[in-house]
């Protein structure tokens, strides 16, 4: 009997690992302890990182080309719409590539960054302070993470009646276009105003001033092919620009939804809590499909992955997720995807209680309880 209590005690006192998961009500390990899980995944590769990004850049140019010379307006809607998917894609690598995890070596992802980000004309250096440096420092921590932060009910009620109305839009479900295209790329990307520049630095003009001229050459081929051919010049910008770079919105908007929008998933308002509640895990859900979508999508969905450790290349994600998946049981939101539970969730997730951490409906009824994730203590001195 003592043998087995002792091994028992020695098996929940060893080291958390694929054989020897942590038990759910077990308390978290730190982030570096985590995060070690996964040094083995952490590796880029120069020659497979060039090569995608050399195939989606193909893929890209090649449904472009399809918009100026197909004859038919549906074959330009469909190379168009496939377009913007294939921007997402590319836009993919280069999140990677910021990050620094897209190739070993620095400099080289800043210049694969650079280009990857131009068919979503995003300037990669201020795109670089909002999703690295505040996102992913403080997901989910309300005042400070601005990506689909939700409103109190009293915030929500003191809204003009035109931002109600587009708070409406934007979460009911067919809002992540708008969202994207308004709340950042318009107002905290291109050419953003003194309010939401994050400071002065000259390298957020230039990278404005890279992807403008980018869209001029790109709306300029579209005109010189459309004289070309003989064919519409309006429906040529239509359906090789416009088409393509509202599908991106939408896809990016949608994507950055469902990667922190769960009934489930909490958000916070008070820093100590949130530094408490170790939100790298438990503010990010792993969405699954029936398909092969989370493969075209370079694995992004494999996002709790990810915010453990933004080093961890793309192509590794898939390993990296399911480490953590076998170690820590119980302890990541993995939801497989329907449209069913996309619009339930729209429907849920309005506004947010971040005192009991519920989600309301715009008249402030509770629609969903989000899970409680058990804190760990506080520093001494620390306020709660």
């Amino acid at each position: 009997m003592i043998l087995i209590v002792s091994t028992h005690l020695n098996s929940a006192l060893s080291e958390p690992s694929l054989t020897n998961p942590l038990p759910p009500e077990a308390p978290l390990p730190h982030r570096k302890i985590i995060r070690s899980w996964l040094i083995p995944m952490t590796q880029g590769e120069t020659g497979r990182a060039i090569m995608l990004l050399a195939i989606d850049a193909f893929l890209w140019l090649g449904c472009i080309a399809g918009t100026v010379f197909a004859e038919s307006i549906l074959l330009k809607i469909i190379f168009g719409l496939i377009a913007g998917f294939v921007t997402g894609r590319i836009f993919i690598l280069g999140h990677d590539a910021c990050h620094q995890s897209y190739t070993p070596n620095r400099e080289l992802n800043k210049v694969l960054g650079r280009i990857a980000f131009l068919p979503s004309l995003t300037p990669y250096s201020l795109w670089d302070v909002g999703h690295n440096v505040v996102h992913h420092g403080q997901t989910n921590l309300k005042g400070f993470d601005f990506v689909w932060a939700p409103f109190s009910k009293s915030e929500y009620d003191a809204l003009p009646p035109w931002r109600k109305a587009l708070e409406r839009l934007y979460r009911s479900g067919w809002g992540p276009v708008f969202y994207y295209l308004i709340e950042i790329w318009w107002r905290r990307e291109y050419f953003p105003n003194a309010q939401n520049k994050p400071g002065d630095r000259p390298i957020f003009l230039k990278d404005n001033l890279l992807v403008t001229a980018f869209a001029i050459v790109w709306i300029g081929c579209l005109i010189a092919g459309a004289i070309a051919t003989g064919q519409s010049i309006w429906i040529g910008l239509l359906t090789g620009f416009a088409v393509p770079f509202l599908f991106w919105n939408g896809m990016i908007g949608f994507v950055v939804y469902v990667h922190h929008t769960h009934p489930k998933v909490s958000w916070y308002d008070k820093k100590s809590e949130w530094l408490r509640a170790q939100p790298f895990v438990s503010t990010t859900v792993h969405l699954t499909f029936n398909w092969i979508w989370g493969k075209l999508m370079h694995h992004i969905m494999e996002h709790t992955a990810h915010h453990v450790d933004m080093s961890v290349p793309l192509y590794r994600l898939p390993e990296a997720q399911q480490t953590l998946e076998t170690i820590l049981p119980e302890r990541i939101f993995v939801q497989k995807f329907s449209w069913g539970w996309y619009f339930d969730t729209a429907r849920k997730c309005k506004l947010y209680d971040f005192e009991n951490k519920a989600w309301l409906d715009f008249d402030g009824n509770k629609t969903a309880d989000s899970v409680r994730v058990v804190l760990s203590p506080a520093p001494a001195g620390q306020n709660g």
